[in-house]
Formats: C-alpha cells, structure tokens, sequence
C-alpha cells in the first residue's frame, strides 16, 4: 500500500496525502522505510525499454533539447523536438518530481529522499549534490546558530526520521545558484552549484513547517506557494519573505508570475486566485471545472497555460477566462512544456504526451 511521509502531527499527515492523492508524488520513499530508502538513494536508475512512457512528474527546456523526470530517477531527453527520447543515466532510483534549466547546458533535479542531482551539459549526464541525509543537518545547523529552540527539536525529529522527505520544487536563478523546496518546510539554496547548501527556513514565515509545493522568480521577485494558503513572497532576491494574505485556504500547488506585479496562483479544486498588484488584493479566475490544477507554464507568446487533474489543459484567453485547448482529455496530468518552437508536452502517469491544440 502506497502511503507518505508520517509524522506525530496527524494535520501534517493529512496535508502529505492530499499531495499523493493528487498522484503528484507517487509511490512515497516513506512507504520502503529507512533501509529501503538508503538503498534507493545509491542505486542507479534502471534502463527501462520505453522511459518515455514510465510515469513522469516534470518537464523542461535545455536549449533546443527537452527533458522530463520521473519515478525510480528516469530521466529523459529528446533531441527532435519529442519525436524520441533517450533515457539518461542517473546515480539514483528515487521518484523524481521537477526539473529545471538556468541555460542550455546547466540543470537541476529534485525530487524524493531529499534527492538534487545536477548536470553540467544538458541533462546527458547528472551527480548527486544533496540529499535527505544532509539536509536535517543542514537545517539542525541553522537553528543552532540561529538559537532557535523549536527549528532545532524539528531538525532532530527529521533526522530520527531518515530521508523520508521529499523536494517538490526547485529553482535554477543561474549555473551557480539555485533554490529547492519540499515537505514539511524544506527549503535549501545554494550558490556555487550545489557544491554546498544552506538552510532558508529562517528567512521563511511557516512557523507549522506547511508543504511547500512550488516556486518561481521574476527579476528579484520570488514567490513560494503551499499548503493550507500558504504564498510567501521576496523582493530583494530572497533576502527576506514576507507572507501574502490569500481568499483560499486549500493547497496551492501551483504558481506563474506573468509579469512584475502579476502573480496566479492555482490548486486545490481548481482555484485559481490572481493579483495584479504583487499580491495585496485577489481576484478568482474562473475555470470550467472544480478538478485540481497541479501545473503551469507561460508560453513563449506570454499565454499562461495550467494543467489539471482531468486532463485537460487551460489556456488563459482575454477577459481572463481558462479555456481547454486540447480537444480529447489526456490522462491525469503532472507537467507541461511548452517549448520555445511552439510545441506543446504534458507529462503525465502514461509518460510525454502531444498537447493536440487544433480546434
């Protein structure tokens, strides 16, 4: 039986399983245990036959190169614009969740057991530079010399726990620098690429230690979205965080900043919540059906674009209104791509997917 990352508190639980539910996290390392997980964490990938078609969370662009990840660390790419996919070798065989490319050649992964993996040239090959063993200690380090007496028993707790916890979002700013987030208030930025980290949850207003599911930047504007209505949001490159005021309390899993003083944020049953003036004030996005939004790109023509739970993609039209764009609903969906050329992929739990727009 599939469950997720347990804890005392039965609320944070609870938050854990609306993200399985989702099937955005499958098949949870907690579910193995501590020895499984280890294990997990230092065996390669498996070559699979057809990795395109094994279920995948996440997608991304690396020049003229398009890549996605998945469970058991399948990672693969495509050089002939999805016309076929290769899969690449990779140190581990943990879920991986998202993918992201600060240039044509410099990415990052992240995804369960705490697990980073880096590459230097395109996605071809890729090194481990974090994972769940590291981070408690990393963040236990923080609330020490911080004196922070509750962040501390947390780090403990996290630590007694194993690498149990998974990273669920990350961001490349440059080669150097990058900024992941996961389960249970997990944030860790680097800036020499991965080659050491340090803990943000001092600069994070989430005193619950709330899922944090998604993140993106815009100039020196980052934003975090979570669980429970979580948003937090800096202005000075993630010096400081301040946390927004949201209408919807349910999870949002899902953020785009379309331009410097829009943010959307979409999730749970779909809602969709923009702002317009850097988060002071919201207003709803209607949507055609209450199904959980999961993803989100903005296209290279400035079209917000939104992935949800029936398959269907929305397209943000004038006036505001999402509108389907694919005829036929795919299955679930967990990811987009929409590449620079004007294609259009969805990731989803029978692998890429062709987002057939034709009216």
């Amino acid at each position: 039986m599939i469950r997720c990352p347990h804890d005392a508190a039965e609320r944070r639980r609870a938050g854990m399983k609306r993200w399985c539910a989702l099937a955005l996290v499958i098949a949870c390392a907690a579910a193995w245990g501590a020895e499984e997980v280890g294990a997990a964490m230092e065996r390669p990938a498996l070559m699979v036959r057809a990795p395109e078609r094994t279920v995948l969370l996440g997608a991304a662009q690396a020049g003229p190169r398009w890549l996605a990840v998945g469970e058991r660390g399948v990672i693969v790419r495509s050089d002939d614009a999805g016309q076929s996919w290769v899969q690449a070798a990779t140190p581990v065989s943990v879920t991986l969740t998202a993918v992201r490319f600060s240039d044509a050649r410099h990415g990052i992964a992240v995804g369960h057991a705490g697990t980073v993996l880096v590459t230097q040239d395109g996605g071809t090959h890729w090194e481990r530079r974090l994972d769940g063993r590291r981070i408690p200690e990393l963040m236990l380090a923080d609330a020490r010399a911080r004196g922070d007496a509750l962040a501390q028993k947390a780090a403990e707790q996290m630590r007694q726990d194993g690498p149990d916890k998974p990273l669920l979002d990350v961001l490349a700013v440059d080669p150097l620098r990058a900024l992941a987030v996961g389960a249970y208030g997990m944030a860790l930025a680097t800036e020499d690429g991965g080659k050491h980290w340090v803990s943000w949850g001092a600069r994070l207003d989430n005193p619950d230690a709330l899922h944090l599911y998604a993140v993106r930047q815009r100039g020196s504007r980052i934003v975090i979205a979570g669980e429970q209505g979580l948003v937090l949001k800096s202005d000075d490159g993630g010096q400081t965080f301040q946390r927004l005021a949201t209408p919807y309390k349910g999870s949002f899993f899902t953020l785009e900043l379309p331009n410097e003083q829009e943010i959307v944020l979409a999730g749970l049953r779909g809602n969709v919540w923009r702002s317009t003036d850097g988060g002071s004030a919201w207003q709803p996005l209607p949507v055609p059906m209450p199904v959980s939004i999961v993803a989100s790109q903005m296209a290279g023509d400035g079209t917000l674009l939104l992935a949800n739970q029936a398959g269907l993609v929305l397209a943000r039209r004038a006036g505001g209104a999402l509108v389907p764009v694919n005829r036929v609903p795919l299955p679930p969906l967990n990811g987009l791509l929409a590449s620079a050329e004007g294609g259009l992929l969805a990731v989803s739990i029978q692998g890429v997917m062709r987002v057939d727009t034709k009216p």
